[in-house]
């Protein structure tokens, strides 16, 4: 394996292995910061392109613009309160704050590395278990998926804020607007009244309406400042800083690393997972959502983890582990490749080629964000009246782009009208996103597992992931009303 390895970085010196990897870190950073666009979109407007290159430079290139898309997604976030895609979400609850207070160099320092450091471990995790984790994977079937999504809903308990309450009504909305469209396992059609309501409500116009056109009605309302912000740091975390949140890298590695290797699952689930986790075994939890460099550097780990998790099964199994690998399957079959067990043994030089490439991609990718860190920051001195009307135009530009559709640009005024109006009256929005994301499969898979077992709830008992899952969500919920009431009772006992 060694050797192999070695041997990969040989074809890397050469300059079409060279451009191709910078040339897909360029382009993944500017496809993760424009809202709207996803890696999967990235990958599949560049895949004719990479046509009329050999193999290595075309997987090189296509595998580097979806690391860099990951990490892209976060700039914005951090800036702007505006994530890239979904899974940079969970980075705006710390890495915006941070640059109200006048830092957005450190978060976007933290995320960088972050991003790298999963990377490098994650790549080096996927050469050493890609075969037997993806063995694993396969055995996970609906009940595994169902206690995995309700796993995933146990952190909005660091989303909800100061009020449980409204965190829950947010949960139940995501949940509620779930339901529009067509069933999936009957058919059926539920609560549509147009015909753009066939295949339920998209994701990123809600998501560009929750956060982006929100956080414009919310700037808009307070344009009596010239500038967007008075005081702007352009200093990097400080090496304590870093080592304070190794721990935060090494969990926000796990779980996303994990999550990717389940087909299907998503980085969305993992960086939400990633933050909830973090929050939870923080000592100082109350600190999270008020400018912590953990609550930026977890997620970020988690969604840049799960690239080279999402790669076991598509590599070993010839199976994608999520949307951007099937459509590197494309890639593949462009090149005459066949994903599987057999591409290790006939062509062993390709696969520990692309190994190789997935850490010098990440190298490139650090250094593009660290030097690009003080340019994304001067996007905070440009004054609020001319930085507002450019957001809302990228931002539904972006919008219409991902679906051509004019609908979605109403709904994405809609939703920024609604996230206006829950942001004023302090409810958050990230349950909504959460539960979004989860909702699909949560109903899905549950009602999977029913059919399976002619409508008898003790499947969820008999599989042993499925157990652990569910008795990991159980004792997250427990220890989150636990720390609640200790806060509540404590300051009473001391008087």
């Amino acid at each position: 394996m060694v050797e192999h390895l070695i041997g990969g970085f040989v074809p890397l010196m050469q300059w079409n292995s060279i451009l191709a990897i910078v040339g897909g870190s360029v382009v993944g950073y500017l496809v993760g910061a424009l809202p709207g666009l996803s890696a999967t979109m990235g990958i599949a407007l560049c895949l004719p392109f990479t046509f009329y290159l050999t193999p290595l430079p075309s997987l090189l290139f296509l595998t580097s613009l979806y690391g860099a898309a990951e990490y892209g997604g976060s700039i914005t976030a951090v800036t702007l309160n505006i994530p890239g895609e979904t899974a940079a979400t969970p980075t705006t609850f710390d890495g915006y704050p941070l640059t109200q207070q006048g830092f957005p160099a450190k978060a976007l320092g933290m995320s960088i590395v972050a991003s790298f450091y999963a990377g490098i471990v994650s790549t080096i995790a996927l050469i050493l278990t890609a075969v037997p984790l993806a063995g694993m994977a396969l055995s996970f079937g609906p009940p595994e998926y169902f206690a995995l999504g309700l796993f995933g809903l146990t952190a909005v308990a660091a989303l909800a804020g100061k009020s449980w309450v409204k965190g829950a009504i947010g949960v139940l909305f995501g949940l509620l607007i779930n339901t529009i469209g067509i069933d999936d396992i009957s058919g059926t059609s539920r609560y549509i009244f147009v015909n753009a309501l066939y295949e339920g409500l998209p994701l990123v116009p809600i998501l560009i309406g929750l956060f982006a056109i929100s956080e414009v009605l919310m700037t808009m309302e307070a344009l009596t400042q010239n500038v967007a912000f008075n005081r702007i740091s352009g200093s990097l975390p400080t090496l304590k800083e870093y080592l304070r949140c190794h721990r935060a890298m090494v969990r926000g590695t796990l779980i996303g690393y994990l999550v990717g290797i389940i087909p299907g699952a998503g980085k969305a689930v993992a960086s939400f997972i990633a933050y909830n986790e973090e929050k939870r075994a923080s000592r100082h939890p109350e600190l999270f959502g008020t400018g912590i460099l953990e609550g930026v550097a977890a997620p970020e780990a988690a969604n840049n983890s799960v690239v080279s998790g999402a790669l076991v099964p598509l590599l070993t199994l010839g199976i994608p582990g999520s949307a951007a690998a099937a459509v590197l399957i494309g890639a593949f079959t462009i090149q005459g490749l066949q994903p599987g067990p057999l591409l290790f043994v006939k062509q062993p030089e390709l696969v520990y080629g692309l190994f190789a490439g997935l850490l010098a991609g990440n190298v490139v990718m650090l250094a593009m964000g660290l030097m690009g860190t003080q340019l994304w920051a001067m996007v905070l001195r440009v004054p609020k009246s001319i930085l507002t009307p450019i957001v809302l135009a990228v931002t539904l530009f972006a919008c219409y782009a991902e679906s051509n559709s004019l609908f979605s640009l109403w709904l994405a005024l809609g939703f920024g009208i609604l996230g206006y109006v829950m942001r004023k009256f302090g409810f958050p929005i990230a349950p909504v996103v959460l539960a979004m994301v989860l909702g699909k499969m949560i109903e899905t898979s549950f009602r999977k597992s029913l059919i399976l077992s002619d409508g008898s709830a003790m499947i969820f008992l008999e599989r042993p992931v499925t157990i652990i899952l569910l008795a990991v969500a159980l004792l997250s919920i427990a220890f989150q009303v636990y720390r609640s009431r200790k806060k509540r009772t404590g300051p009473t006992r001391v008087v």
